[in-house]
């Protein structure tokens, strides 16, 4: 088996678990036992458990990240820009419900660990991919005057607050079927 798909057996075996038994619950046996590899290939690949959670962590928001910049070309105009954001969000969660949750509820735990330095410098390579489109846009005038975070707020905030939603259970609408209405309202937001 090649090392980069027993990787990847070792983090789903880890999110269902998580999902399962949550994370606090969830010990390297489990995963081990769930996973099918030794616990020499878990601590080979990862080296602790806290580097299994930080991996399938940056993993996710690599999937989204990915899926966002794979849409995300220069000749995108400001609108399009703007739903894919949206759109890009939503198919994502929609697509990796428990995968979705995980990143939710791990942020903090991922920032304030050994892998902390890591997460900020992906964020700040996706960032500046991402901000140099943005800014040709902003620059021709396409956008509200804001702070760039608080464009972002405004952009991904309402979706990102009904995903919370829908992924708890507490929405009864499907996330999916809001997908337009909120890259519309996104749209809206922020548009000169």
């Amino acid at each position: 088996m090649a090392r980069s798909s027993r990787k990847q057996e070792i983090l789903q075996a880890a999110l269902a678990c998580f999902t399962e038994f949550g994370v606090e619950a969830t010990t390297i046996e489990m995963i081990r036992d769930r996973s099918g590899a030794s616990i020499g290939s878990l601590y080979h690949h990862f080296g602790n458990r806290e580097r299994i959670i930080a991996a399938l962590y940056l993993e996710g928001i690599g999937e989204y990240a990915a899926l966002l910049e794979a849409g995300l070309i220069e000749t995108l105009d400001a609108e399009a820009c703007v739903r894919l954001f949206v759109t890009s969000y939503i198919d994502w969660v929609v697509a990796n419900p428990d995968w979705a949750r995980f990143v939710l509820h791990n942020r903090g735990r991922v920032e304030a660990g050994e892998m902390g330095e890591r997460l900020r410098e992906v964020n700040r390579v996706h960032g500046e991919r991402v901000g140099a489109i943005l800014r040709r846009h902003r620059e021709s005038g396409a956008f509200r005057r804001m702070p760039g975070d608080c464009f972002l707020a405004v952009v991904i905030g309402p979706c990102h607050d009904l995903a919370r939603n829908w992924l708890a259970g507490r929405s009864r609408t499907a996330l999916a079927d809001c997908r337009e209405l909120l890259a519309d309202i996104a749209w809206t937001s922020v548009r000169a």
